[in-house]
């Protein structure tokens, strides 16, 4: 077999066992006992280390993400991560929650965390395409006081060239883990569109944001009620309106309290599905099955 077609093949595994990550397919195990997505791999790529590198499917899990962090660094590894080294560990779980893509104007941003301020991180591995980086990071500084690009140390030359506002992290790889570094922090943004902000809010989030500036909602029908929450919502002094952005997003349900618990592993599919304690008992419960083939 010749050195290309070994890599050709090599890359066709690691793109399959990225797909193992899937929210999607996570909630087709839960609802259906659906193993086809964990089992298809196994079949094709690993079935004789059955029994001696792993016998249930969470320990097939930790192999495949451990290949994954090694040889092909997508976007769930690099999420995974910011919520490992990051919230986790850096932040912490009392004080901050986070949300995985989450709108703003025209973008998504990869995954955005409230504490006492507000950070949204654009994630670029070595995978992506910078194309519509620009406009991202255009949105973004709309709403958000602080606002990141989270990339593999190999990239901080191409992306340090950004909008020096913009906070830079790196991945660093260890022999056995990935942690992160601050390249450049991020500069504080003093402004905060008001038509960009109120069309990523719910509209529960944006009425409870009028009320508690203003003290009461106003006579509204469902036709007229966007257009009159969006004139006061205008008309809020900008670091009040802050302030009132934050503390409503800290509103959200979330799993916080429990995603420490969690596999390293699986944090960010608990983040994705916001898991509560009940459905990840249950998900547990499923991933130490034996391996059945």
């Amino acid at each position: 077999m010749t050195h290309s077609l070994t890599n050709k093949k090599n890359l066709e595994r690691l793109r399959s066992y990225s797909s193992v990550f899937s929210s999607t397919a996570f909630k087709k195990l839960l609802r259906y006992d659906d193993y086809s997505f964990i089992n298809y791999n196994i079949k094709k790529y690993d079935h004789a280390k059955i029994g001696t590198q792993f016998e249930n499917y969470y320990e097939y899990i930790r192999f495949v993400y451990g290949e994954l962090r090694k040889s092909y660094r997508n976007e769930y590894i690099f999420k995974n991560t910011l919520i490992n080294e990051l919230l986790i560990n850096k932040y912490g779980i009392n004080d901050t929650i986070a949300i995985n893509e989450f709108r703003v104007g025209t973008s998504i941003a990869d995954t955005v965390m409230f504490n006492g301020t507000s950070k949204a991180f654009e994630i670029k591995t070595e995978l992506d395409s910078s194309t519509r980086l620009k406009g991202q990071l255009n949105d973004y500084t709309k709403i958000f006081k602080e606002n990141f690009i989270v990339t593999h140390e190999s990239l901080v030359e191409k992306y340090i060239q950004e909008d020096n506002s913009i906070g830079i992290i790196k991945i660093v790889e260890n022999p056995r883990s990935l942690k992160l570094e601050e390249v450049r922090v991020a500069k504080s943004n003093d402004t905060i569109d008001a038509n960009i902000l109120i069309r990523s809010l719910r509209t529960e989030e944006y009425k409870s944001i009028v009320k508690k500036y203003y003290g009461a909602l106003p006579k509204m029908t469902s036709f007229d009620m966007f257009q009159i929450c969006s004139e006061m919502i205008h008309n809020i002094p900008q670091e009040n309106l802050n302030s009132l952005f934050i503390d409503q997003m800290k509103k959200r349900k979330s799993n916080m309290n429990e995603l420490s618990s969690f596999p390293k592993e699986l944090r960010q599919i608990g983040l994705a599905m916001n898991l509560d304690k009940k459905n990840y008992n249950n998900l547990h419960l499923k991933l130490t099955a034996p391996i059945k083939i």
